[in-house]
C-alpha cells in the first residue's frame, strides 16, 4: 500500500508511504489517489496530506516515466488525479517535510494549505530530466506566487529551501518536524469548528473564474441565508453577546 489513510469523523490523513523510494509518486499511488478522492467526494472532509520518512514525496517515479509514450502524457495520468484532489469540496491541507519536488511538488500546489518544516526543499527540475512540469506547475505556481518567480523556478529547475518559500508564500507556516502534523490538526480544528457547507461553498468560491464573480457569491450567500445552520449559528451568537 503506497498511501496510508487514517479516517476521522470530520477529516482524512492520507500519507504517502514508499520510503524505500523517498514517497515517489506511482501508478499505484495515483490510483489510491483516486479512490481517497472518491471518498471524500461522497463524505466530504478536511484531507490533510503528508509524506512518510522524513520526505513528502521526492518526485513522480522515474522508472515508470522513462517508460512512459506520448498517448501517456495526453491522458494526464498525474495531472488528474491532482486536479481531482484540488477540487475535493472541503480544505485540502499538505504538511510537507523534507523534499517535495517534481510530481510531489505539484501535489502540493493542489492544496489549498501548505505548511512545512524547515528541512523543506521544493521545486520542478523536470527540465532537467528532459520534460516539462505537466501536472499542474506550469499554471498553479504563477497563482501561488506570481508569474515572474514561477518562471525562474520552473525555468532553472531550482528548488527553494523552508525560508525562500516561507517569504514567497509558497508555504504559510514552518513547524519543527514532530510538530508539523500537530499544526496541520490545528488548522483541520479551525476548519471543523465552522459551518461544513460554509466552508465548501467558500472553497467553490475562491475557486470560481474572476469572470463569475461577484454573482457566483450572491448564489451560494443566497443558499446559505437559508440554512438552519446559519440561524442556529447568529442565534447562539447574539445569545452570547448578550449575556
Amino acid at each position: 500500500m503506497t498511501l496510508h489513510i487514517d479516517e476521522q469523523n470530520d477529516r482524512v490523513v492520507a500519507t504517502l508511504d514508499r520510503p524505500e523510494k523517498r514517497n515517489a509518486i506511482d501508478q499505484e499511488t495515483i490510483d489510491a489517489l483516486h479512490e481517497l478522492c472518491a471518498m471524500l467526494e461522497t463524505s466530504p472532509r478536511t484531507l490533510i496530506l503528508a509524506g512518510s520518512a522524513g520526505v513528502f514525496a521526492a518526485g513522480a517515479d522515474i522508472a515508470q516515466l522513462r517508460d512512459r509514450t506520448a498517448d501517456d502524457a495526453r491522458k494526464g495520468i498525474n495531472a488528474t488525479a491532482f486536479i481531482r484532489v484540488h477540487e475535493l469540496p472541503m480544505p485540502v491541507i499538505a504538511a510537507i517535510d523534507g523534499y517535495a519536488l517534481g510530481g510531489g511538488a505539484e501535489l502540493a500546489y493542489a492544496a489549498d494549505i501548505r505548511i512545512a518544516t524547515p528541512s523543506l526543499r521544493i521545486g520542478n527540475p523536470e527540465t532537467g530530466l528532459g520534460i516539462i512540469a505537466a501536472a499542474g506547475a506550469t499554471w498553479r505556481l504563477p497563482e501561488i506566487i506570481g508569474e515572474a518567480r514561477a518562471s525562474e523556478l520552473l525555468l532553472t529547475g531550482r528548488a527553494l529551501e523552508a525560508e525562500e518559500a516561507l517569504s514567497w508564500g509558497l508555504v504559510s507556516s514552518l513547524h519543527a518536524t514532530d510538530d508539523l502534523l500537530p499544526a496541520a490538526h490545528a488548522i483541520a480544528d479551525r476548519i471543523a469548528a465552522n459551518d461544513p457547507l460554509a466552508t465548501q461553498y467558500t472553497k467553490r468560491a475562491l475557486g470560481t473564474p474572476r469572470t463569475q464573480h461577484p454573482a457566483i457569491e450572491f448564489e451560494l450567500q443566497a443558499e446559505l441565508f437559508e440554512s438552519p445552520e446559519k440561524h442556529r449559528r447568529m442565534t447562539a451568537f447574539l445569545e452570547r453577546k448578550s449575556r
